[in-house]
């Protein structure tokens, strides 16, 4: 029987991550078991997520995932390169999962691998360099520079799902690890698009029909019953203020200390000059912005601050594999989990007490950041759920 791992943050889960569960089933057989390894309260884009990570976990098992696991912090609020090390290194280590399955507007290996190789070469390292000091702004100059080495081949990056892919790519071959890939063609609506396509909705178009009130189109997009399960939306408008006032009183020191601060570049000064000026998160990201240094990851530094998260927490890889649900097939799996998995397995809180200092580190981290995200609900609720929560069995 196969195994398929898939990343994901499922903010909210709707109807196209139905669709690539499915047709992952139908290119390994309907016996394949599915293991999700999902962001938590925190997601790549530096926004809170739509609904709790337990209420995303039970909506996927729902929608036909096997297993849930949870994708740490460090990795899940992080760029897409070391998203795609985290996810990919966690499925890994869970020791039953042979291959990683992904959606991506190429649904075709073939170009995504060739640009895959073509990043970790000298000859695309110095078409990047070339272009950024020319002052092309990083997306667009790698693009540029993928195309100088590949020719037309190079311009699936243009595409974001495709990007992402191509990092899961490089990420197995870096940490050799075993897994076997497979490109599912994205249906529906493009990454980001406000529109529906033939029924099929991107998140950020759901999640911006639920935070507006609109659930009712909301419902069309996403499988039956999923609201209930939802409940209301978090966002960050409720923490707004609390991020701007943990960045107005950060030192430069402070925000080098900050993963993926730009030190060499100078971005710390910059950044606590903009957070002393801007009334507003907006404004510190037009204050802050540099050509160099996207608004994605500028989101990422304030949400960081706003987390407590240092580069110096970050460990290099995961250091464990925290169960958020899983139906009849998934509980098998834990249970071959046992004994194949490389990391320890947490399915209740008290298992924290048997991991390494380093690893309880990391779980309070994750605990921490939930307590801020218990505020970012429409009615917060108190500290603790991360010791509390035990997994969702469906």
């Amino acid at each position: 029987m196969k195994t398929a791992g898939i990343i994901c943050e499922y903010d909210p889960f709707h109807l196209g991550h139905a669709w690539h569960i499915a047709a992952t089933r139908q290119r390994l057989g309907e016996d394949c078991a599915v293991v999700c390894c999902m962001s938590g309260h925190w997601t790549q884009r530096a926004d809170c997520a739509c609904a709790s990570k337990w209420r995303r976990a039970a909506l996927a098992l729902a929608g036909g995932a096997d297993l849930v696991i949870e994708l740490p912090l460090p990795w899940a609020l992080s760029t897409a390169e070391r998203f795609a090390q985290g996810g990919t290194a966690t499925l890994a280590a869970a020791g039953v999962v042979d291959t990683l399955s992904f959606g991506s507007e190429a649904g075709d290996l073939a170009p995504l691998q060739a640009a895959a190789e073509c990043l970790d070469t000298a000859a695309f390292r110095a078409a990047l360099s070339l272009r950024l000091a020319e002052g092309t702004p990083f997306a667009a100059a790698r693009q540029a520079a993928a195309e100088a080495c590949l020719g037309p081949a190079g311009s699936c990056l243009a595409h974001p799902n495709n990007n992402l892919g191509v990092e899961y790519l490089r990420a197995i071959q870096a940490q050799r690890l075993p897994l076997q890939a497979l490109a599912i063609p994205r249906r529906g609506a493009q990454h980001h698009s406000w529109e529906a396509h033939g029924g099929f909705a991107s998140a950020t178009q759901i999640r911006r029909l639920l935070r507006s009130g609109a659930r009712e189109t909301a419902t069309e997009l996403m499988p039956p019953g999923s609201l209930n399960t939802l409940g209301e939306p978090a966002s960050l408008v409720p923490v707004e203020r609390a991020i701007l006032a943990r960045l107005r009183t950060m030192t430069v020191e402070q925000f080098a200390a900050l993963p993926d601060s730009g030190a060499a570049a100078g971005l710390p000064a910059r950044l606590f000059r903009a957070a002393r000026q801007a009334a507003g998160l907006e404004e510190f990201y037009a204050l802050a912005k540099t050509k160099s240094c996207s608004h994605a990851r500028l989101r990422r530094l304030a949400v960081s601050a706003f987390l407590g998260l240092t580069e110096a927490e970050r460990p290099p890889a995961p250091l464990y594999i925290r169960v958020l649900g899983f139906r009849q097939k998934g509980q098998r799996l834990l249970r071959r989990m046992k004994t194949a998995a490389s990391l320890p397995i947490i399915t209740k809180p008290a298992h924290v007490k048997r991991l390494s200092p380093q690893a309880q580190a990391l779980f309070a981290l994750e605990a921490r950041a939930s307590d801020l995200y218990a505020l970012c609900a429409p009615v917060p609720s108190p500290c603790g759920s991360d010791w509390t929560h035990t997994p969702v069995q469906c």
